[in-house]
């Protein structure tokens, strides 16, 4: 799921094979689009105009978000796109796959800019808020920092466990984590060094999220919980 940069609409991808586009404050379904081969992944454009999203068929797709048409398909990965991230200009695309890579796109013309191979599986990935900076989480239990222009590896720390979710702090001082153990930790951008360790999940945490004060960190589970 992703919001949109406004607040006002929510996206939610499903490996059913579909997005749709829900109103966040009524909770009206706005859009309901086909996506077959089920989605893994969807990402709103910072200007909202747009979604992105990455799927079991191996392709990233745009979207307009008032019409539901499809604005571009692409398909450079040998595995799922599990994970899709604009960065904060909007000009580029990153998506991270099974096959072990990410790949940075431009967005409005879909050439492939650059692939950056990680030794696993690619499972989450996140611009910084100055979009100087592209973290990736991979199934070899690292959490990675890579330079989305060069794609040069700037940063790689081994968390205790495949890493399932990325996020950056809004100041980009920090970023969070969530992994197959359970657990969340906070970590340095700059020195990469561990801050904290969170600890209440009872099953693989998927997905975390900080608040846009960076004050609070939201995190979803396979225990049901968030």
């Amino acid at each position: 799921v992703a919001f949109s940069p406004d607040g006002k609409r929510l996206a939610s991808g499903s490996l059913g094979g579909t997005i749709k586009l829900w109103d966040a404050v009524t909770g009206k379904k706005l859009l309901n689009i086909e996506v077959p081969g089920g989605v893994f992944s969807v990402a709103f454009s910072p200007d909202g105009k747009c979604l992105a999203s990455g799927s079991r068929d191996k392709a990233i797709k745009l979207w307009d978000t008032v019409t539901g048409k499809k604005l571009l398909t692409r398909k450079g990965h040998s595995g799922g796109v599990v994970s899709v991230a604009f960065s904060p200009d909007g000009t580029r695309l990153a998506s991270g796959s099974k096959d072990k890579t990410i790949k940075l796109w431009n967005t409005f013309t879909g050439s492939e800019l650059l692939t950056c191979r990680s030794s696993d599986s690619v499972q989450s990935v996140a611009f910084s808020p100055d979009g100087k900076r592209l973290a990736s989480g991979n199934g070899d239990n690292t959490i990675r920092l890579w330079d989305p222009v060069t794609g040069k590896e700037l940063l790689n720390r081994m968390g205790s466990d495949s890493v399932r979710a990325v996020a950056f702090s809004p100041d980009g001082k920090r970023m969070a984590s969530g992994s197959n153990n359970k657990t969340i930790k906070l970590w340095d951008t700059v020195t990469g060094r561990e801050l904290l360790t969170l600890e209440g999940h009872s099953g693989v945490v998927m997905t975390v999220a900080f608040s846009s004060d960076g004050k609070r960190l939201a995190s979803g589970s396979w225990d049901n919980t968030i």
